[in-house]
């Protein structure tokens, strides 16, 4: 029988957690199937991309909807620095709504769409939309399931589909695993044409994440049984996206009894800092940038002098000089060359995954399918549709 986050199989089947733990604890060996089918379909992606981004005045729009969206929130910069593009993160609930101002009409335009199941209603509606509206529209679908409706409705030249492992695929329904993949896979997209560089930085990756699942796992686990019921997560530029993404899944595997926020280092002291009281959880998520951690360790230190919450957080690549309750120090060994921040950001949400099973177990509730009142799903349920008109629309075939 086998162990998930330290819990027996069928435990964790006894009291509905048995995907989620699962899902959380083989993240790595997602990444390396990940890895092994990006680099199997490395020549055909090149040959698209070579193409697409030949076009002058591209715009890289990074879209999904939800967990998905905040892919994009990580992804921006870096994709933006690595590619010379201009890039943009707009998720899918955006574009439904507002599209004519992210879709430009005579401006080539390539939608990188984020999608565990490829259903959600607003997924779907945006690639219709850029289909639309656009002239030169181009399209990246990186998703987990190959039955779903956006995988199935991929057709033409202008689309490449980039199916993950299977095992991508979370039954439960926080994404966990899911989002680790999508984000790892946007990273190696952006950085196609070095992807054998970048991937000589995996193998540090697979490293910290077992040292969250060797080192830290009951440390963590004891988090999540103190009598915290807020939580405030905060990241600078490309961890922000990883701070909104830990806050939210604490904030669903407790099925709202955690309130939780997100912000930057520097934007949390201009108001959202009044949300500390003594049943506040802090975490931490600090990049490995020496001048980004100068910002850090001031915020830190400010807060330490006044309404310091019930527990401080602070994951570390290498080991940091702040005062807090419980440092998660990924790297000890000052021989080893960091890991480029981007690839960081990867196992930088871990930790908040971990809590929120745990918490999420302690209240009682069923980590899978934590929502006792229906209110979230793990499909979106209940978003009407509607069509856009526009006087001018463009078919696909004129965007080859």
């Amino acid at each position: 029988m086998h162990s998930y986050l330290g819990i027996h199989e069928d435990e964790l089947k006894e009291m509905g957690g048995v995907f989620t733990a699962r899902e959380i604890a083989h993240q790595p060996s997602v990444w390396r199937k990940t890895k092994t089918l990006f680099l199997q379909h490395l020549p055909e992606i090149t040959s698209f991309l070579d193409n697409v981004f030949s076009l002058q005045d591209l715009n890289i729009i990074l879209t999904g909807a939800g967990t998905s969206a905040f892919i994009g929130d990580v992804l921006q910069g870096p994709m933006q620095k690595l590619t010379g593009k201009t890039v943009q993160a707009v998720a899918t609930t955006d574009m439904v709504t507002h599209p004519r101002l992210y879709l430009k009409e005579e401006q080539p335009t390539l939608l990188i769409s984020f999608a565990r199941s490829g259903n959600s209603p607003e997924s779907i509606k945006s690639v219709q939309l850029a289909e639309q509206l656009c002239r030169n529209i181009y399209h990246f679908i990186i998703t987990c399931n190959m039955e779903g409706n956006l995988a199935k409705n991929a057709t033409g030249d202008n689309t490449f589909v980039f199916l993950l492992p299977p095992e991508s695929d979370d039954k439960s329904l926080a994404m966990t695993s899911s989002f680790t993949s999508m984000l790892l896979s946007g990273l190696f997209l952006a950085s196609y044409n070095d992807v054998e560089n970048l991937s000589k930085e995996f193998d540090k990756l697979i490293q910290y994440a077992a040292v969250i699942f060797d080192r830290y796992l009951d440390d963590l686990r004891k988090v999540a049984l103190l009598d915290f019921d807020r939580a405030v997560f905060l990241g600078s530029g490309l961890f922000q996206g990883i701070a909104r993404e830990s806050h939210l899944k604490l904030q669903e595997l407790s099925d709202g009894k955690v309130i939780c926020k997100y912000d930057t280092f520097l934007g949390f002291r201009h108001g959202p800092k009044a949300v500390i009281n003594n049943k506040t959880l802090l975490a931490f998520l600090f990049s490995n940038d020496s001048y980004v951690r100068l910002y850090e360790k001031d915020l830190v230190n400010d807060i330490n002098n006044g309404e310091k919450g019930i527990f401080r957080i602070g994951v570390m690549e290498d080991e940091i000089d702040v005062d807090v309750d419980l440092k998660i120090i990924l790297n000890r060994d000052k021989k080893v060359e960091p890991i480029r921040e981007c690839m960081l950001t990867v196992v930088s949400v871990i930790p908040a995954q971990v809590i929120g099973f745990f918490k999420s177990m302690y209240l009682g509730l069923k980590p899978d399918s934590p929502s006792e009142s229906g209110t979230i799903t793990r499909v979106v349920r209940g978003v009407r549709l509607y069509s856009y008109e526009e006087e001018t629309t463009y078919s696909s075939t004129e965007a080859v």
